[in-house]
């Protein structure tokens, strides 16, 4: 039908996939009843007959509705028609993917059907693997279909020439809208410059933003618009309502809404009843994940609770790793950030729990579509601050039905099982030192900044629920422009001695302080020409805030011109990463006041002089670094 100058394909009721037109190979059928599909999702029975016939498609469907069949088949069917075959340096096709994981899924499903095709060599290209082997390899043996990811496919594009693209028939584009928002859209302009404008070109997402609707517009041909919604049951407004929804039809969706104090008691208790579930926990940052992967297996509560963390600062073999471990569980829980949001189809999924909403919002239907896939049944949950309450109704205007979950008033307490922890072993604090510093400034990048207020964030509760024993002295608190109310400092605590479990690690930390240089104190005379020292001594302490502030001012200036430049899309995630060092140089100083009594005023514990080490500061990286001590000027 037409509509707005736009074809739309319209499919109603169950069609199978025999009975498509035209009509599919007997290899291709085969493999289809091997993985026990039968019959075609409404997407699937839109976009295969469509691609088949030539035709470019932009398909919007809602996640879990097996975008990823609805390209592979017609695909490997136009393969398989192809007048002469490929040479071994002739590209047939190409699967453009956003993630290292969502790429190596669809290689994956895909060499099933490859097994059909003669004479055709995959090759899959992400990175996290050594670029000069995989030039080696493609230079030796070829390729005809290449899939990965945007940055590793241009590089490899330039790198062997020697690769023919003219009689390329198929492009998809997976997860469009993800290809953009992470700016791959330089690579992604130059691989497309690349190809034959006499292709067919499948552009796939489960959200369409602008930016999808201009490259919509730029790379495909008189498209025919391939659009799916489900129907889900609101009761909203007091009666169940059938409404459109971006989210599968079997999903039910609740949040839960209390303090920051609160989260992590909340969040044990609910995993503490569902030990038999397998559940995919998400935070919003690397950090975060390093902790909770760290703390929760620690817990008595959740002991009988296998756990697996994923993050994108991880090596590609861990992740594969980490991934294959969690798809052949039965019972347990991924940790994770939004790399395991998009595409991922792991089998089996009960609940989605989100410890953090996205700062995108678009990412909120993908993460809850990791489970309720293909028909099935499944759940999500969400946390959500009492401040952020505007946010259940902005996912409902945006089609994302979902209900309220009522606080468990008898949950234990589980901020001092969390800084009991902290005590015990130095590596679980300075995580939690990382993800809380990590966490603050990755919610001042919220794009909903109408309803997550980061000037309203209240920091204390906040560190109080990640069971720092202090705080540290971060630009944003030392300017008071967070509130610190309701944080209790852990009484007692030498934070200075706190050691590592691991014995290597203590030990070589016992090295370094050895090492370290000491400083010496100013002899002490009665002579008159004791005090020019003193007053060059205090002269130099001024002058060393002074720069101290300014250091801090330049770094958060820069950091915020990169973050602009990351969101227009002229910086990559991997540039960015690179230009504020947050894969592994960030640091957080610990130091320790060397009097009781009177001393100079810095940092924003300047009121504070008691034997209790203070945390001076962290600097440099959200997600990780190396910790140092030292002494209070």
């Amino acid at each position: 039908m037409e509509e707005n100058g736009r074809t739309q394909a319209l499919v109603k009721g169950t069609v199978s996939f025999r009975s498509l037109t035209p009509p599919l190979s007997e290899e291709t059928l085969s493999v289809l009843d091997s993985f026990g599909f039968a019959t075609a999702t409404p997407v699937q029975a839109a976009t295969i007959p469509l691609l088949c016939s030539y035709k470019d498609v932009a398909v919007d469907a809602a996640t879990g509705s097996g975008k990823t069949l609805a390209f592979l088949v017609p695909l490997v069917e136009i393969l398989r028609r192809l007048s002469e075959p490929l040479k071994r340096f002739q590209v047939g096709a190409m699967i453009v993917s956003p993630t290292r994981e969502l790429a190596s899924q669809i290689y994956h499903v895909m060499e099933s059907f490859l097994e059909t095709l003669s004479g055709i060599r995959a090759v899959l290209l992400v990175g996290g693997t050594d670029v000069t082997l995989e030039v080696a390899k493609v230079k030796e043996c070829g390729a005809n279909l290449l899939v990965g990811t945007p940055g590793r496919l241009h590089d490899i594009m330039e790198r062997v020439s020697a690769l023919d693209f003219r009689n390329l028939e198929v492009l998809v584009l997976d997860e469009a809208d993800r290809l953009l928002d992470m700016g791959f859209q330089r690579q992604l302009a130059a691989v497309i410059a690349r190809l034959p404008k006499q292709r067919r070109t499948g552009l796939f997402s489960a959200t369409q933003t602008e930016a999808v609707e201009e490259l919509a517009r730029a790379g495909l041909r008189n498209p025919v618009r391939v659009e799916v919604r489900t129907q889900a049951k609101s009761s909203a407004s007091g009666a169940n309502i059938s409404v459109s929804s971006k989210t599968p039809a079997g999903l039910t969706l609740q949040f839960l809404e209390c303090e920051a104090d609160e989260k992590p008691a909340q969040l044990i208790h609910f995993l503490s009843q569902h030990l038999s579930s397998k559940v995919i926990l998400y935070f919003m940052t690397c950090a975060c994940v390093d902790y909770w992967g760290t703390v929760l297996p620690q817990l008595e509560t959740l002991s009988g609770m296998p756990t697996v963390a994923l993050h994108g600062k991880m090596k590609q073999s861990v992740r594969e790793k980490a991934l294959a471990t969690f798809a052949a569980m039965e019972a347990g829980m991924l940790i994770c950030t939004d790399v395991a949001a998009r595409g991922l189809d792991i089998p089996g999924v009960d609940w989605i729990v989100q410890y953090d909403p996205p700062q995108d919002p678009n990412v909120f239907v993908h993460r809850v579509g990791r489970t309720a896939r293909m028909g099935q049944s499944g759940n999500a949950l969400v946390l959500l601050l009492p401040k952020e309450d505007s946010y259940v109704e902005f996912l409902r205007i945006r089609n994302v039905p979902i209900e309220a979950l009522e606080k468990s008033e008898s949950v234990p307490d589980v901020i001092q099982l969390l800084r009991a922890a902290a005590k015990k072993d130095r590596d679980v604090m300075e995580k939690g030192l990382r993800a809380f510093v990590s966490y603050i400034r990755a919610y001042k990048e919220h794009q909903c900044s109408f309803i997550f207020k980061w000037k309203e964030l209240e920091v204390g509760r906040t560190a109080m629920g990640y069971g720092l024993l202090q705080l540290p002295s971060m630009p944003e608190l030392r300017r008071g422009l967070l509130s610190v109310t309701n944080f209790i400092p852990a009484e007692g605590v030498n934070v200075a001695s706190i050691s590592f479990k691991d014995k290597a690690r203590e030990k070589q930390r016992q090295k370094n302080l050895i090492l370290k240089p000491q400083r010496q104190p100013l002899a002490c005379t009665h002579d008159k020409m004791d005090h020019a020292p003193r007053k060059e001594r205090k002269e130099t302490a001024e002058k060393r805030r002074e720069h101290q502030r300014a250091e801090d001012d330049d770094e958060m200036e820069r950091e915020y011109r990169l973050l602009k430049k990351l969101k227009k899309g002229t910086l990559s995630e991997v540039e960015f990463a690179e230009a504020t060092s947050t894969a592994d140089e960030g640091e957080i100083l610990l130091a320790s006041p060397i009097s009781e009594k009177k001393g100079p005023h810095n940092s924003i514990f300047s009121n504070i002089w008691e034997p209790t080490p203070i945390v001076l500061g962290v600097r440099g990286s959200q997600r990780g670094g190396r910790v140092f001590e030292g002494v209070q000027s």
